[in-house]
Order: structure tokens, then sequence, then C-alpha cells
């Protein structure tokens, strides 16, 4: 399997064909024309994984190639694991904003559904119980286009300043929901990154290249287990 990232939704297949003079060197070349099509679908994989947050997944601020769900189709291709994945992150997205533009997302059969919002709602002190209703929703709908499809809940924590009833609420959110859901969860996904100044960017928040690389990993512990026992 070759190692590719597989972010769009569709592949562009380039044929180069020569133009022959007679008859017979056509054929050649239109029989050599089916079997590059036909090796290049076969490398076209079967299933997919969707990774729908923020920034933290899209990877602001650094090449799309650094970012955790590229990483973790790197490593999904070095197992020969046919899955493709699909970075579905949106800088600044809420849990709000996910659900309205969720439909858009699940145009496509999804296998695995990487749930990776809410840090947003908790820096700007949106009602806890908004977001709660606003992930399920998300989920619910997810089941209800894909009812196959695995959901994986990547918990989040925000600082403390925003109270310690506020920020203990928000981090239960993730289990909970979890719970409820029968969802696999990332108990953390920045872990040993979050406030680790050399891990992340000026901002204090995004990751840096050596700190996605961190973050594959906490997905990776949860993903692994859906993803190798298919």
């Amino acid at each position: 399997m070759q190692t590719l990232l597989k972010f769009s939704y569709f592949f562009v297949f380039i044929l180069l064909i020569s133009c022959g003079e007679n008859k017979s060197k056509q054929e050649s070349v239109d029989t050599e024309e089916v079997n590059i099509q036909s090796d290049t679908v076969a490398h076209v994989a079967s299933k997919t994984i969707v990774f729908f947050g923020n920034s933290l997944t899209a990877g602001m601020g650094l090449d799309p190639n650094e970012a955790f769900p590229a990483l973790i189709q790197k490593k999904l291709d070095s197992l020969l694991l046919d899955y493709k994945v699909i970075n579905a992150g949106l800088s600044g997205e809420t849990t709000a904003s996910g659900k309205n533009r969720l439909n858009w997302v699940l145009n496509q059969k999804v296998d695995v559904f990487v749930l990776e919002l809410g840090a947003n709602d908790g820096l700007r002190g949106i009602p806890l119980t908004e977001t709660r209703n606003n992930l399920q929703s998300i989920i619910d709908i997810v089941l209800q286009k894909n009812p196959g499809t695995e959901i994986v809940l990547a918990g989040m924590q925000i600082p403390p300043n925003m109270g310690k009833a506020y920020t203990t609420e928000f981090r239960n959110i993730f289990p909970e929901l979890a719970e409820k859901n029968n969802a696999a969860l990332i108990p953390f996904l920045l872990k040993d990154v979050a406030g680790v100044p050399a891990l992340n960017q000026e901002d204090g928040i995004h990751p840096t290249t050596e700190g996605q690389k961190i973050v594959a990993n906490n997905v990776w512990e949860t993903l692994k287990d859906l993803v190798i026992s298919e």
C-alpha cells in the first residue's frame, strides 16, 4: 500500500496516452491504460475516518501534513490498514457551528468519526448544557446517517480561569457522553502537550510540529483498537 495523504473526496487519475501511428501500437497503449487504471483503483482505501474538529484538528499554523490526522494516515499506511483519513477540521469551530456544517461532511460513508469539538465553547464560556446538547446532536446525526459508524470522542480540558465548577463540569462532558453513546474516548487530546511551551506555538494553544506528534500518539492509543480489530 502506497503512502498517500488522502484528504479529498475523490482521486484524479492522470493517464499519459501516447499517440501511435498504427493500430497495433494504439491497442498496446489502450491495454496499458487499462492496467494503470486497475492498479490505481486497487490502492483506493475502502474505509474512511473523518476527523471533525476545530483548529487543533486542522493543524492551525502548520502545514496540513504536520497535523495529527495526517500523521494518523501515515501510521495506518505503515500498517497496511485500508483507511482513508479526511481532515474536516475548521479553525474557530464551536459545537454549534460544527453541527450546522455536519451534513456536508456526511455526504459519504463514514466508518470512524472522531469528534474533536468543545474547546472553543469552553474558552468562550458558552453554557455547558448547550455544548453537551450540541455534541449529542452531532453524534445522533452521524449515527442516523451511518448507523454502523464508530464514534470517537476527543476529551478536552480548559484553563481554570473560568472557575472550578465550570472547568470540572466541562471536563466531565466527554467521558459522560462517551459512556452514554458507547463511544470510544480519547481521555485528553492534548495530554503531555497542553501547558508545555516548547510543544506549543507562540499563542500557547496550538501544538507545534513536535506537539502534533504527541497528539497523534494520544489519538492512536484509542483509535488502534477500532481499526486493527476490524
